[in-house]
């Protein structure tokens, strides 16, 4: 058990091997009262019901919310088969919930159901969205495929608060992943955090991509299921190793991580996540993906230095950061252990990054993969 206290922020770690001991060892840890909510980042290696039930029992009087993770950013850096609990003092946050269950059942003309819902109980908490004292995180179901219409519906009603947050996730079995709200783990659901606070804060996001002159049109697609079966008029897993100059083509979540793929949008380029190929070809995708899009081959940047980059412009920015939540594109963590793991984990650490890894990163009205998203929070400015 570890934990570290920052402003307004309590980090805890724990790797014991059951729920209930996990969850007795966050508790043993953590204030027992004075706690607006406790964030929990879970490996899929606990049972999500028994742990959801013993945090419960633990913590009656905060509710608790959370995701199941492909690997945990804690204090030490990067680790696994863990547990990561921020408890934020109730005397530097107010945090206002928002469920939304029946991902499955979205549809686009829910957004302004869901956004009107969200919209009146923010205010009814005396939220004013003006992005000068909330910012928002929205943590959804990694398998769900909804991603991009629900944070539509939310910015919908907030477009001016700032959000940041990530898709659940499930290791790397690409199965059932699932979030925590209301004392119950949840698929097919997400739930949306409004933190208010008098604490600088600044939400960012960062990628180590840099596109190539390597171009691939999407000719055939299934955008509800997010996958490519043809690319340039080609098998779509041929012509993807092709292009991006894989060795052998022979693709796996290794390969996928080391040659990502970006869409343009504006004046900026995204990566566009592959999960999994099948036999014949089709690539599956972490994000949404059209026929006639057009991909670039990426290449990639030293990610060690570009984010150590980010901090120091942070820091400029808002002064002393007390600690960053990350959420970091399990690709991206993948890409980065075959360069400089070991750097990237002391430099997580020496900053206070304490997080997950996801299957995708949700920025603004963006659900984006590849990086590491998040806000910093500062410690309270002297008068």
């Amino acid at each position: 058990m570890l934990n570290r206290c920052s402003s307004g922020v309590v980090a805890v770690e724990t790797k014991a091997s059951t729920p209930a001991g996990a969850a007795a060892e966050l508790a043993s840890v953590l204030p027992a009262s004075g706690l607006a909510a406790v964030l929990v980042f879970v490996s899929p290696c606990y049972d999500p019901q028994r742990f959801a039930a013993e945090m419960t029992a633990r913590f009656m009087g905060t509710p608790v919310f959370g995701c199941t993770t492909a690997g945990e950013i804690a204090l030490n850096g990067r680790d696994e088969n863990s547990v990561v609990a921020l408890a934020f003092s109730a005397a530097d946050f107010d945090v206002t919930a928002h469920p939304i269950p029946g991902l499955s059942d979205f549809r686009i003309e829910d957004h302004r159901t869901i956004g009107a819902d969200i919209r009146h109980r923010f205010f009814r908490h005396g939220g004013n969205a003006d992005g000068e004292r909330c910012f928002g995180l929205l943590l959804i179901d990694g398998m769900c495929q909804r991603e991009e219409v629900v944070l539509a519906a939310i910015h919908a009603s907030l477009g001016h608060m700032p959000l940041v947050g990530g898709s659940a996730a499930d290791g790397l079995r690409f199965e059932r992943s699932w979030v925590y709200f209301g004392g119950r783990a949840h698929t097919d659901a997400a739930v949306l955090l409004v933190f208010k606070t008098s604490l600088p804060f600044l939400i960012f996001s960062c990628d180590t991509c840099e596109p190539s002159t390597e171009k691939m049109v999407v000719t055939e697609a299934d955008p509800d299921r997010r996958t490519v079966s043809e690319l340039n008029a080609e098998p779509a897993a041929a012509e993807y190793s092709r292009m991006a100059g894989i060795a052998g083509g022979v693709l796996d979540v290794t390969a996928f991580a080391s040659h990502p793929v970006l869409v343009r949008i504006g004046d900026a380029y995204y990566a566009r996540s592959i999960r999994r190929v099948d036999a014949d070809g089709t690539l599956h995708f972490a994000s949404a993906i059209d026929k006639g899009l057009v991909f670039t081959v990426a290449t990639l940047r030293h990610p060690v230095d570009q984010t150590s980059d980010l901090f120091a412009q942070i820091q400029e920015e808002i002064g002393e950061v007390s600690l960053y939540i990350g959420f970091e594109s399990v690709q991206r963590r993948m890409g980065v252990e075959h360069q400089c793991d070991r750097d990237m984990s002391e430099l997580y650490r020496t900053h206070r990054v304490f997080g997950c890894n996801t299957y995708g990163e949700l920025y603004g009205p963006m659900h984006i993969n590849g990086t590491l998203t998040g806000v910093a929070i500062g410690a309270p400015r002297t008068k």
